[in-house]
């Protein structure tokens, strides 16, 4: 089960104007807790006016080698969002020596690294669980290779400038990069505008032999993670090739939700121990849980981080939105426990599966 724990801030460092990279120093007692896959992100946790505020954000820094020790640090991305209780309180207050409560990793956008060639399609701050990951596959694996396209407003608006540029210096025949500005020319390089759909089609082939890529990884704002999406199915490329991350879901529709039983009841195990409750009116299945279980598993609440996946054990539910569990595991009978609503009378999941 994810944990929180309390982590010292070792640097907050400005990226852009709108951006911040969190540094976080791991206790010896508690590297093995932390140890992470490249890709998966944090939760983290603050009080604001008295309610629990939690905000995910991806680890930026390479997963540490299988053989050694846990991450003495862990680093993140965070962009300030208009309005964003946490991300303003973090370009703006935080620093460092304060403490943050902050989740064990999770999530599974993620890269065993395994020789190959892999691809990333990035906008704006999707680019930070892909840092991770294209470091540890090129640090770990001698004959990988890298593709990144990344697309951003302008140049100075672009997180991790340094940080890429020296992926780039490091591996030069083994990392290739393409950038597209959106809102400013370059001097060389893709000329300005959006990586949509049209574009990616014409744009990929021309790049790299997108068949012989072992693994998509998709990152950003939800319209260029749909619109790379399917570009490569426009591709012909398999669809578990193909790995997904969303962020800011605002302008993403929603699935009608069918109306639910009058009454409903919900059957839960979450770290080893069972409850039935009611449902009440409207309620996710993790709002019921959390009523009566505060340490009930979730960070994002919007259907992205999948930090809430729970199995469905009997009865059935409806999603509102997903975006963070693959084909395979709905099939599986996995479901977001943030989006699922009862449909039946009767609903058992399981926290532990």
């Amino acid at each position: 089960m994810a944990r929180f724990h309390a982590l010292r801030v070792a640097e907050v460092e400005r990226l852009t104007d709108d951006s911040v990279a969190l540094t976080f120093t791991v206790p010896e007692e508690l590297r093995e807790a932390y140890r992470h896959t490249a890709g998966q992100h944090l939760a983290l946790r603050r009080r604001v006016a008295g309610e629990e505020v939690r905000r995910t954000y991806s680890i930026c820094s390479p997963a540490p080698d299988p053989g050694g020790a846990g991450p003495r640090t862990l680093r993140v991305g965070v962009r300030l969002v208009e309005g964003g209780a946490f991300s303003t309180y973090a370009l703006k207050e935080l620093a460092a020596g304060d403490e943050v409560e902050v989740m064990t990793p999770a999530g599974r956008f993620t890269l065993e690294p395994a020789p190959g060639l892999y691809a990333a399609v990035v906008g704006g701050s999707g680019i930070t669980p892909v840092l991770s990951i294209a470091a540890t596959l090129l640090a770990r694996e001698r004959t990988a290779r890298f593709c990144l396209v990344r697309g951003d407003r302008t140049a100075a608006s672009t997180m991790f400038l340094e940080e890429v540029a020296d992926l780039k210096d490091r591996y030069p025949d083994r990392f290739q990069l393409v950038t597209a500005l959106s809102r400013e020319e370059q001097q060389a390089g893709l000329p300005s505008g959006r990586l949509d759909r049209e574009r990616l089609t014409a744009l990929l082939p021309a790049l790299l032999p997108v068949g012989a890529v072992a693994g998509w990884f998709l990152c950003g704002p939800y319209g260029l993670v749909t619109g790379a999406e399917q570009a490569l199915r426009t591709l012909g490329v398999p669809r578990d090739r193909v790995h997904q991350e969303i962020f800011h879901v605002t302008d993403a529709p929603a699935s009608p939700r069918p109306a639910g039983p009058a009454h409903s009841t919900l059957t839960a195990r979450l770290d080893g121990r069972s409850g039935t409750w009611p449902v009440q009116d409207g309620e996710s299945v993790l709002e019921t849980v959390l009523r009566v279980r505060s340490d009930a598993p979730y960070a994002c609440k919007g259907g992205v981080c999948g930090t809430c996946r729970a199995f469905l054990v009997s009865g059935e539910v409806r999603m509102d939105r997903n975006f963070a569990l693959e084909p395979e595991e709905t099939e599986a009978g996995y479901v977001l426990a943030c989006q699922s609503h009862p449909v039946t009378e009767g609903v058992e999941v399981d926290f532990d599966r």
